[in-house]
C-alpha cells in the first residue's frame, strides 16, 4: 500500500531540485563576466518509480512517479572547439612573434626613407661625384670624408641594433620558457585537486575552467597535446579526469611536462627545447632571422670596404706641402669586432683630406679616380636592396598570416562562447522557468497538506 505522504515527498523533491537549478542559474549570472567561466546546468533525472517490480508488489494500476532529483551539475563545454582554439592560438603565437621580429627589422632599416643605409650610400656617391668635378676643393674632400664616416656609422648602427634585437629575443625566450614551466606547475596542482574530488562522484566544474584557462595560455606559447587520465573510485562517466600535458617539439618529438597519472611536474623545459609551434617557435625563428640579417649586413660592409679600398689604394691623392703625392692608402677599415670606420690616415686633421684618392695620375684638376670610386657603391647598394625586398616579402607574409590566424581564432572563440558563455537573456528565462516550477512544487505541498488536514482532522465527523 502506498504511503499517505507519497505526494508530499514527491513535491519536496521537486522543490529541492528546482532550488538547486535556481542556485546554479544564480552562479551562472554571477560569473557572466568571469574569464574562462563555462555556464553550468543541472541535469534533471526522474527518481525510481513506485512500486519496484516484485512478487509482493502492491496491486495498483501502475507505477507512480516519485519526482525528480538533480543527478549532476555539469558545465557546458565542447571539447572539439577547445582543440581548434588551441591549435589556432598556437599558430597565432608563432606568427605574431615572427611578425614582431620582422617588423622590428623593417623599422630599423627604415627603407625607403631619407635616413636609411640606401640614402646614406647615395649621399656618399654624390660626394664622390662632387669631388670628381672639383678634386682640389677642400670642401668637396671634407664632404667625402664626412659621408664616409656617415656610411661607417650607419653600418655600425645596424649591426649593433640587430645584435641587441637578438639579445632581447633571447631574454624574451627565457621569459616564455619560465612562463610555460609556471603554467605547467599550476595545471599539475589543479590535476591534484580534480583527482581528489572526482572519485567522490562530483564534477569540479570550476576547477575544470581554471585548468582550461591555463591550457589556453600555454597553447599561445607552444603546441600542447593532451591525454585524459580518468579518475578512479566513484567518478562519473562525464568526469573530465586529469590531463597529461605534452609539448610538441620539432621532428615529431614530444616533451612530457605534466604527468596526469602520477600527478607530477618534474621535467621542466629549458632553452634546449625546440618547439614545433607557438610563441616559442616564433621567437626561435626571429633569432635565426636576426642572425641571417646580421651576417648579410656584415658581408655587405666587408665586401664594400674590400672593393672600395682596392680602388682607393690605386688612386692618387693631393700633393702635400712636401710635393709628395700620396697613394696606396686605404679609406675604410674594419676592426676585430667587426666595426667599420674611416682609417686614421683619412681622418687625420692635417693631411687626411689630401690622402683621399681622387686622381688617376696625380696631376692637378684630375678627378677621374673619384668617379671610379663612385662605381664601387653600386654592388653593395644592389645587395642591400635585395635584402630589403626579401625582408618586405617575408614581413608581408607574416602580417597576412597573423591576420588570417587571428580571424580563425576569433571565429572559433565566438563558437566556443556561443556554447560555453553565459547568456543573461537565457539565464533570466531559466530563472523564471525554475521559479515557476519551484512555486508549483510549493503549491503541491500546500494541496497535499490540506488533503492530509482533511484526513487527520475532519474525516469521520460528518453528522455530529
Amino acid at each position: 500500500m502506498r504511503s499517505t505522504f507519497h505526494g508530499l515527498e514527491t513535491a519536496r523533491r521537486g522543490l529541492a531540485t528546482q532550488q538547486t537549478a535556481l542556485q546554479t542559474t544564480g552562479h551562472n549570472i554571477a560569473n557572466a563576466n568571469t574569464v574562462g567561466y563555462s555556464r553550468q546546468r543541472v541535469n534533471f533525472t526522474q527518481t525510481e518509480p513506485y512500486p519496484a517490480p516484485s512478487m509482493n508488489r502492491p496491486q495498483i494500476p501502475g507505477q507512480l512517479g516519485t519526482g525528480v532529483e538533480a543527478s549532476s551539475i555539469q558545465r557546458v563545454r565542447e571539447g572539439y572547439l577547445d582543440l581548434q582554439y588551441r591549435g589556432e592560438n598556437s599558430k597565432l603565437g608563432d606568427w605574431e612573434s615572427r611578425n614582431q621580429g620582422l617588423g622590428r627589422l623593417e623599422d630599423l632599416l627604415n627603407e625607403p626613407s631619407e635616413y636609411g643605409l640606401s640614402k646614406t650610400l647615395d649621399r656618399f656617391w654624390q660626394s664622390l661625384q662632387d669631388l670628381a668635378n672639383s678634386p682640389e676643393n677642400n670642401g668637396a674632400r671634407s664632404s667625402v670624408r664626412q659621408r664616409g664616416l656617415e656610411v661607417s656609422n650607419t653600418f655600425n648602427y645596424l649591426t649593433d641594433s640587430i645584435k641587441k634585437f637578438h639579445t632581447d629575443t633571447e631574454a624574451e625566450e627565457k621569459a616564455a620558457i619560465d612562463t610555460i614551466n609556471y603554467l605547467a606547475s599550476q595545471i599539475n596542482k589543479l590535476n591534484e585537486e580534480i583527482g581528489n574530488v572526482e572519485p567522490h562522484g562530483y564534477l569540479p566544474n570550476d576547477l575544470y575552467d581554471q585548468r582550461d584557462v591555463l591550457i589556453d595560455q600555454l597553447s599561445k606559447l607552444t603546441e600542447v597535446q593532451i591525454t585524459v587520465e580518468k579518475s578512479q573510485g566513484n567518478s562519473l562517466a562525464m568526469a573530465e579526469g586529469k590531463y597529461t600535458i605534452e609539448l610538441a617539439g620539432v621532428n615529431g618529438s614530444k616533451h612530457k611536462l605534466v604527468d596526469g597519472v602520477d600527478k607530477t611536474f618534474n621535467n621542466p623545459i629549458d632553452n634546449t627545447f625546440q618547439s614545433n609551434s607557438g610563441k616559442l617557435r616564433g621567437l626561435s625563428e626571429a633569432k635565426v632571422t636576426y642572425t641571417d640579417m646580421l651576417t648579410d649586413i656584415q658581408k655587405i660592409s666587408s665586401d664594400f670596404v674590400t672593393s672600395f679600398n682596392a680602388l682607393h689604394t690605386q688612386g692618387k691623392g693631393l700633393k702635400d706641402s712636401s710635393n709628395t703625392v700620396p697613394s696606396g692608402i686605404e679609406f675604410f677599415k674594419i676592426d676585430a669586432n667587426g666595426r667599420m670606420d674611416v682609417t686614421d690616415s683619412i681622418k687625420d686633421s692635417i693631411d687626411g683630406l689630401n690622402n683621399i684618392a681622387a686622381s688617376n695620375d696625380g696631376f692637378p684638376g684630375d678627378g677621374t679616380w673619384a668617379m671610379s670610386l663612385s662605381t664601387s657603391l653600386s654592388k653593395p647598394k644592389s645587395e642591400y636592396e635585395k635584402i630589403i625586398a626579401s625582408l618586405g616579402v617575408r614581413a608581408q607574409e607574416a602580417n597576412r598570416m597573423v591576420y588570417n590566424t587571428d580571424v580563425l581564432l576569433q571565429s572559433v572563440e565566438k563558437n566556443r562562447q556561443s556554447i560555453s558563455g553565459v547568456s543573461l537573456d537565457e539565464e533570466m528565462t531559466n530563472m523564471i522557468q525554475f521559479q515557476h516550477a519551484y512555486n508549483a512544487s510549493a503549491r503541491t505541498i500546500t494541496a497535499v497538506d490540506e488533503m492530509l488536514d482533511r484526513i487527520i482532522n475532519n474525516m469521520g465527523i460528518v453528522g455530529r
